[in-house]
This record gives structure tokens, sequence and C-alpha cells, in this order.
């Protein structure tokens, strides 16, 4: 398998604001579907409306581990477009806030890095489905970021 050049390939996403490229590197990312929306300078993160993410049928809902994951999956991602580190992003840890039913329908998801230092980098996540100010959950997470 051949090193991936990650600085290479976050130069050519913000050149032509393509981000699949970055995406699809990352297995579970492309298997529920995000995608990622630069508006400005900012970087708002979709998971599209998809049955297979449903975990309650009946109200649908999306499951929490699917919410969960996206949210964990934006970060890293931000983490990468945005830190200029050659490789991917390594978790620590992972602390969410429930807040309202994902209902079957897209879900967003935006960053905000606290604090990066040379090893560790903070990010708080919010996802929200129909106004970002009424989020379906909240999350911290923190990355080592320094070289694996």
């Amino acid at each position: 398998m051949s090193k991936v050049n990650f600085n290479e390939l976050v130069r050519q996403a913000h050149e032509s604001n393509d981000y699949d490229p970055l995406i699809n590197l990352v297995p579970y990312a492309r298997l529920i579907g995000i995608e990622c929306l630069r508006l400005g300078d900012e970087m708002v993160f979709r998971l599209p409306q998809n049955e297979d993410n449903i975990g309650n049928p009946m109200l649908p809902a999306i499951h929490g581990g699917v919410i969960a994951g996206f949210m964990e999956h934006a970060a890293m991602l931000h983490l990468l477009m945005f830190m200029g580190a050659p490789h991917l992003p390594k978790i620590i840890d992972f602390s969410i806030d429930y807040l309202r039913a994902g209902h079957y329908r897209d879900t967003f998801a935006a960053c905000q890095v606290w604090r990066q230092g040379r090893r560790v980098a903070n990010v708080a996540i919010t996802a929200w489905q129909t106004t970002q100010a009424e989020p379906i959950a909240t999350a911290r997470c923190h990355f080592k970021i320094d070289e694996p």
C-alpha cells in the first residue's frame, strides 16, 4: 500500500471544493455517506437521509451510534482539513450528549477546535437537523495529532 500524501489531497480539495477524495479514505465515513460543504471559512458536514442509518423504525430515527460516528468522523476530517499534519488524527476519547431524537432526515454537524497543541487537539461538535440553534446532539473529543 502506498503512503497517502494528505497535505496534497487537502490542498487539492480546498482548491476544487471537492472533499470526496478525503472522505473516501475513511471507510466508515464513506459507509454512512458523510458529505462536506464549505461555506466561506466554515466547514459543515452533512449526513444525508439514508434508510440504512435508521435505528428506530417506529419514529423513524437515526441510530444513536450513527449520530456519534458521524460527529466523531466530522471532527477528525475537520482537523485533517485544517491542521496541516500529514496523517489522520487518532481518537483519544469522545463524549456525546444526545439532546433530541435524530429524525429520518438530513443531519448536519459543525466543529470548533478549542485547542490544538503539538500532540493533542480538543474539538467540540454540534449536530442539528432543522436549525443549528436546536441541536440534536453535542460532543467533545480529543485527538492525538502528532506523528504515529
